[in-house]
């Protein structure tokens, strides 16, 4: 963790003073007997003076620089008050409160931290948020943290400007340390150690205190820690037990991956309708999902957070494919009705060519692969959302089939948001087993620093559904993309 250097007390200025004062008396005394001995009269008694006057002047000039020098330290006043208050920085004082990111500036400089800290903070169960309950603009706002002195520690290699009031989240458990260990690694190389945005970290369990120690010691922003609630963890009340395990029976039989496993399914419904409703996250209008084990083989210059907003998207993706049919046959029935019951939240303009080639009557099986998403948090708690996923719940696809939360996720962007309010991150390089997105075009490979090979592209091979995406949006495919086949 990076602090301020530590500032020259009063007692040392005094010392310093004291000692160039000492000094300049010896020179004196050493030049006297010489100016005595030269019998040089008068003028001999001038020069003596002038260089009296000259000593005196250089050691003012001497001490005023130093005092003046010292005065700009950077964290000089903060960390006064620390060594007052004989304690040490504390985590920031909003994660868990519910409250809005950004009160008054003199909080912040007392509450953050002048590196990286970690607050933890459970979960209480609760319902999902009515939409009185959300946040009711739909705009963004920067980060009122960014600028605040607390950001004084920040090194020369941190990117100016504004900040966006985002996050990373992660879902993992203790077991996953040193595979989000990478990840982390790999995001901050790449990305966030110019940028220093938090990290949010949920689990279903504690966090224990390697996990804290070695995360937090990784990011270059704060890092938080929740616990998730047994009711957003767990068998819904409406659930038959006995026909889920029948069905996880059969699926494990069948070989379908993932298909008789019970927290998978309770990792899907989590992804798919509560990690935006945690309290740490509340504090939070954008997220960036990361998951262990992911590679980033290019560097991001830029912010995807302010992209975003400057450019009113609300999700993004890197790969997207069709998902198992096996694991989702009776989805498109539940999103059916949810359409007919709520026309309302259907966008005009939506991209519903992505997910269907008949206009809707069935589905393709297309969606945007959800391990690496960055989205609008206030999209998710709106009520269009809310009203889909509360639907889509109470059908118990989660438990008597295998929904993923990347499908979910897609149907409701590809139908609720208009079509130029999705993203594709083509320059963003990006690997999670086993597919990988490697830029097309050897210049922009060579400017990003990439160290992907680009036969390895998933983009271009028949389980894609980028190209379907580009189709529906009028787009062609990159140029030369034929030739890194």
């Amino acid at each position: 963790m990076r602090t301020p250097s530590q500032p020259f007390g009063e007692k040392e200025y005094a010392l310093r003073e004291d000692e160039d004062s000492s000094s300049l008396a010896r020179d004196i005394e050493r030049d006297e007997p010489t100016y005595a001995r030269s019998g040089s009269g008068i003028m001999s008694g001038s020069t003596r003076y002038l260089r009296y006057i000259v000593f005196a002047f250089v050691a003012l000039v001497v001490i005023f620089f130093i005092s003046s020098s010292s005065s700009q330290v950077p964290g000089h006043e903060a960390a006064k008050g620390m060594l007052a208050k004989g304690q040490g920085w504390t985590g920031s004082a909003h994660a868990g409160t519910g409250e809005k990111v950004g009160s008054s500036l003199e909080k912040e400089t007392d509450a953050l931290p002048l590196g990286s800290a970690h607050q933890t903070v459970d979960s209480k169960p609760a319902a999902v948020p009515a939409h009185t309950q959300a946040p009711s603009k739909q705009d963004t706002s920067p980060n009122p943290y960014a600028s605040s002195p607390a950001t004084s520690h920040l090194t020369s290699s941190t990117n100016a400007g504004p900040r966006m009031n985002a996050t990373f989240v992660t879902l993992a458990r203790n077991s996953d340390l040193w595979e989000i260990s990478r990840s982390i690694r790999q995001v901050e190389d790449r990305f966030n150690h110019a940028f220093n945005y938090d990290w949010v970290f949920l689990n279903d369990a504690e966090f224990d205190d390697t996990f804290k120690k070695v995360t937090s010691a990784l990011t270059s922003g704060k890092t938080f820690y929740g616990k998730i609630g047994s009711e957003h963890w767990g068998f819904p009340s409406w659930i038959d037990q006995d026909r889920a395990k029948k069905v996880r029976n059969e699926m494990r039989e069948k070989k379908i991956i993932y298909g008789d496993s019970v927290s998978y399914r309770h990792m899907c419904r989590y992804e798919s309708g509560f990690f935006f409703h945690h309290p740490l996250m509340l504090n939070y209008e954008w997220y960036w999902r990361v998951e262990p084990s992911i590679e980033l083989y290019c560097d991001i210059p830029y912010d995807p957070f302010k992209f975003m907003a400057d450019n009113k998207k609300k999700y993004s993706f890197v790969l997207s494919l069709y998902e198992y049919v096996e694991t989702i046959p009776t989805l498109w029935d539940s999103v059916t009705k949810f359409m007919a019951k709520h026309p309302e939240h259907v966008a005009k303009d939506n991209s519903m060519a992505f997910l269907s080639n008949d206009g809707g009557k069935t589905y393709n099986h297309c969606h945007f692969w959800s391990n690496f998403e960055i989205g609008s948090l206030l999209w998710l708690r709106g009520q269009g959302y809310t009203d889909y996923f509360n639907s889509l719940d109470r059908d118990g696809g989660f438990f008597y089939e295998r929904w993923g939360d990347a499908p979910v996720h897609s149907i409701a962007a590809a139908l609720m948001l208009p079509k130029d309010e999705i993203h594709w991150f083509e320059d963003i390089a990006y690997y999670h087993v086993p597919f990988t997105h490697c830029p097309t075009g050897e210049q922009k490979r060579i400017d990003g620093k990439c160290h992907c090979n680009p036969k390895d592209n998933f983009d271009w091979n028949g389980y894609s559904c980028t190209e379907k995406y580009l189709q529906v949006n009028g787009r062609s495919k990159p140029e030369g993309w034929e030739k890194e086949q």
